[in-house]
């Protein structure tokens, strides 16, 4: 029976470790050849002089499992290496059919402690590298729509977070970024829709080497039972979207973990006021706003996350 990615090529930002390393493998156990991308720098703060060892290795277990892979070291967040990303994917198999944007880095500080370049380097290494690819590889997409005259097969899966949903005190920094990798997400979706592209979002739960000290009460089952936190339960959600199957799935966020896929709902509006007069009048919003406020209890502000199962201090 033929796989649902046979014939498919994707590419995996981040893959040399964690869940970009769990994502490839699934899109190769799918039957996709898969570019495995990793900038192989140690530290989780993007520190550390660059490695091709964590990317080669990750595309040799492919290969060595009967798949197709082939490395690449890049920094996506490089606005020229992210490009070359996409071409070594057209000139070792001929096609680009899948986006799986991972790759990122923490530097975590309250937002009054903050450094410029604790605030640049975290930006730039999630939302730009989202955003580097993803450019590239949707003017591969478009340029193929316009030559065949019709619609093209193309897969965008990027990663946001819960951080974005319900907030992260120390992480103003990457809070920012996964919540622009939404907004990246829902334009690319709508601007990419008409020539067969399907974009979208996932935050992931799980133990990687970014989220040690998140996950430091939560330990690995010592009975074992499965690792809830693992990657590989988040695998699976990415190679579905990656495949012909989610082809009515565009611009949509998706939580994910530990056997669980909760589907997120954008904003809607919780209630609104017109005013009696031809403007407001300070008085008036103060009439209005702050009974409305003072009604409800103060977690009625992360319904969201609770829906989640997330804890707020």
């Amino acid at each position: 029976m033929a796989q649902p990615l046979e014939g498919r090529t994707a590419i995996v930002t981040g893959a040399g470790r964690g869940l970009g390393r769990a994502e490839a493998l699934e899109l190769a156990r799918l039957g996709a050849r898969v570019v495995v991308n990793d900038f192989g720098q140690p530290g989780r703060d993007g520190s550390g002089t660059a490695s091709a060892a964590p990317a080669e290795q990750v595309a040799e277990e492919i290969r060595a499992a009967g798949g197709q892979a082939v490395a690449h070291t890049g920094d996506v967040a490089d606005h020229q290496q992210a490009g070359a990303l996409v071409q070594l994917a057209l000139d070792t198999y001929g096609r680009l059919d899948v986006l799986v944007n991972n790759a990122g880095i923490l530097r975590d500080r309250m937002v009054f402690s903050m450094t410029e370049d604790e605030w640049d380097s975290v930006i730039r290494v999630h939302l730009k590298g989202h955003f580097n690819t993803t450019h590239f590889a949707a003017a591969h997409w478009r340029a193929r729509s316009k030559e065949t005259g019709g619609p093209v097969f193309g897969r965008i899966v990027n990663t946001s977070s819960e951080a974005f949903l319900a907030g992260s005190a120390g992480q103003p920094n990457y809070a920012a970024a996964k919540g622009g990798i939404v907004g990246l997400t829902t334009s690319t979706a709508l601007a990419l829709a008409k020539y067969g592209v399907r974009t979208n979002a996932i935050c992931p739960r799980a133990r990687t080497r970014m989220t040690e000290d998140v996950f430091a009460g939560f330990e690995v089952p010592d009975d074992g039972q499965p690792d809830p936190l693992a990657p590989e339960h988040v695998a699976p959600l990415v190679g579905y979207l990656a495949s012909p199957a989610a082809a009515g799935i565009n611009g949509q966020l998706l939580v994910v973990h530990g056997g669980m896929v909760a589907i997120a709902e954008r904003p809607r509006i919780a209630a609104k006021f017109d005013t009696a007069k031809d403007v407001f009048s300070y008085e008036e919003l103060d009439g209005l706003l702050t009974p409305y406020y003072a009604e409800r209890p103060a977690h009625e502000t992360f319904a969201a996350a609770e829906v989640l199962g997330l804890k707020h201090d």
